[in-house]
């Protein structure tokens, strides 16, 4: 995707990046590491601050990366992206590392391009970004697997977002995906506007 495409969101408006359920990468730094991974529990948590909650699995590479810089970014994949998304979300980023010494975004040649505010890598081709500070809740991190952190700065592709709002329509391969199981997913569908019934 050309940088062109890509606009800042206000951070009043960046839950609305995620208030649709979908799935989304999370990618992580420290010391001269990276990896992303898949998870398909993300949501929005308050507006303003604006924060976010995602669960990750202990054993995963991208917890133990964003554990240790407190920082984060949500990725929102887009239709055409699926295979990455299996991909990422199936392999292991800490055996990779071990086993030949290259990410996934190495291994697989996926292209990356800087935060604006953290270390963090964020995906070329996705629809939007969400660049997260972690909140400390060690708590809720080991019992439950729930990270919350607050949105420092969100951007989204402009075909598809903006005046606050998603907009899919002629735009197939860019929207979400919705992870159902097993590496099977659903993209976003049309729009439909309720009406508030009378008495």
């Amino acid at each position: 995707m050309s940088v062109s495409h890509r606009r800042p969101v206000p951070l009043a408006k960046a839950y609305r990046l995620l208030n649709h359920g979908p799935t989304v990468l999370v990618s992580a730094a420290h010391d001269g590491q990276h990896n992303i991974m898949a998870a398909a529990w993300a949501m929005p948590l308050d507006f303003e601050p604006p924060k976010i909650a995602v669960v990750l699995d202990k054993s995963t590479w991208t917890r133990q990366l964003l554990e240790a810089s407190g920082t984060f970014v949500l990725n929102v994949p887009c239709a055409a992206q699926a295979d990455i998304v299996q991909t990422v979300g199936s392999t292991s980023g800490l055996e990779l590392t071990r086993d030949q010494g290259r990410d996934k975004f190495q291994v697989y040649g996926l292209p990356t391009f800087s935060a604006e505010l953290i270390d963090a890598p964020m995906l070329e081709g996705c629809v939007a970004w969400l660049e997260c500070r972690l909140l400390p809740e060690p708590g809720n991190h080991q019992q439950y697997d729930l990270f919350l952190a607050e949105v420092i700065a969100a951007q989204a592709d402009e075909r598809v977002f903006s005046d606050g709002r998603w907009h899919f329509e002629g735009q197939d391969a860019l929207r979400t995906l919705h992870h159902v199981a097993g590496g099977h997913f659903l993209k976003i569908g049309d729009p439909v506007d309720g009406k508030t019934l009378q008495p």
